[in-house]
């Protein structure tokens, strides 16, 4: 899909309203240099109006060289003989003028092609990985470790990352973001046969710092609206689309987090070091090992993880029967942040708690994806079987 280099919000929101479902959006080049490192399917970059001429220059004679299958397409508002002699001579493709629309959808269309002629219409399939983030008590720091994770997983925009409000009678993911969005998943209900993201897109709301975001509905009643299909099907049509699909999911086993779970190529766990949410996390972990989900690829995470509370790491290990992939403090600092509307990666990247964070990222990113198999391999078949033990065939 295109990529846009933009760091004014209006400019680039207008550059990517022309562009196909599923155009992503960089502040800078060398964010745009770390989206490109991982993107072999990558077939043209747009440089937007407000980045500057010299450093639009730079980037096309870089990627000339280091990627000649993308095409780069300069964006400007004033389009003169100056800056067609320069372009040229950096090995641009195309230069268009910012209201040209027509222009812009023709110059991308045009490198569609000719990277489909250069490379064969195969082409490289992608598949983000889904990331579930899970809790079987409320009250334990969920919601604030899935935005917080999700954030630190963009990058910044050098990964497309959608994070995904699964609570759906009372998500606080777009509260906690401080965003007003206007769409969410309720929107896709009786789409679940023809989803896909050009219709998903209309429903995502874009998060300054480089994370699209799936709303929970605004009222509780929304709930039965919502069908354990769709909310496959939705995850199935972003995860074709981004690297990570962060989904935050309701403190309970229902119909919905199911649903969810059956997608899930990474869970992340959440407790605290208190005996009644332990005592349901190990719960959870045994209906977790009946359903095959995530099996090797389950990441503990502590919060507000206090010595003074008189349970270990070690103590935590040996009752749930799994390793602890990070212990996040206890900090006011947290609670500051997220009240300012900056979560703590962003606020204080620094912080021990941005610090684990970023751990538990690198834990998630920094093995090879394994393939993804159809939907009828053995994962899906002994995940369908243990949840008919389980749930008596609810789907």
């Amino acid at each position: 899909m295109p990529v846009v280099v933009e760091p004014d919000t209006a400019a680039a929101e207008k550059l990517l309203a022309a562009l196909p479902p599923g155009a992503h959006c960089v502040p800078t080049t060398e964010r745009l240099l770390a989206w490109l490192g991982s993107r072999p399917e990558e077939y043209v970059v747009l440089v937007g109006p407000s980045v500057d001429l010299v450093e639009a220059v730079g980037l096309s004679e870089t990627l000339r060289t280091a990627r000649p299958t993308v095409s780069v397409v300069l964006v400007r508002r004033l389009v003169d003989t100056e800056v067609l002699g320069r372009a040229m001579h950096a090995g641009v493709r195309e230069v268009v003028g910012a209201d040209d629309v027509a222009a812009l959808e023709a110059a991308v269309g045009r490198a569609y092609e000719l990277w489909t002629a250069l490379r064969g219409p195969g082409g490289a399939v992608h598949r983000g990985r889904v990331v579930t983030v899970f809790s079987p008590k409320g009250g334990v720091g969920k919601t604030t470790v899935a935005v917080n994770l999700a954030l630190a997983l963009a990058d910044r925009g050098a990964r497309k990352v959608c994070l995904v409000d699964l609570d759906l009678a009372f998500g606080d993911v777009a509260i906690t973001l401080q965003l007003f969005p206007s769409h969410s998943i309720e929107h896709a209900a009786g789409a679940e046969q023809s989803l896909d993201v050009s219709l998903l897109e209309p429903l995502l709301t874009r998060h300054a710092d480089g994370v699209s975001v799936l709303a929970a509905p605004s009222l509780p009643d929304a709930l039965d609206r919502i069908s354990t299909q769709l909310v496959g099907a939705v995850i199935d049509a972003l995860a074709a689309h981004h690297d990570y699909v962060v989904v935050d999911t309701a403190p309970a086993f229902d119909e919905h987090t199911l649903a969810a779970l059956d997608d899930t190529d990474d869970l992340v766990l959440v407790a605290t070091l208190d005996v009644p949410t332990l005592k349901n996390v190990k719960v959870a972990t045994g209906t977790l090992d009946t359903l095959h989900i995530a099996e090797g690829r389950r990441h503990l995470v502590l919060n507000r993880a206090d010595d003074a509370v008189g349970l270990s790491a070690d103590q935590v290990q040996g009752i749930l029967g799994m390793p602890v992939t990070v212990r996040l403090p206890s900090s006011i600092e947290v609670a500051a942040a997220t009240n300012a509307g900056r979560p703590i990666v962003l606020a204080h990247p620094d912080h021990p708690v941005a610090a684990g964070l970023q751990h538990l990222v690198r834990a998630i990113a920094g093995e090879p994806s394994a393939p993804v198999g159809p939907v009828g391999a053995a994962g899906g078949t002994r995940r369908a079987e243990g949840r008919r033990r389980l749930f008596g065939g609810r789907r």
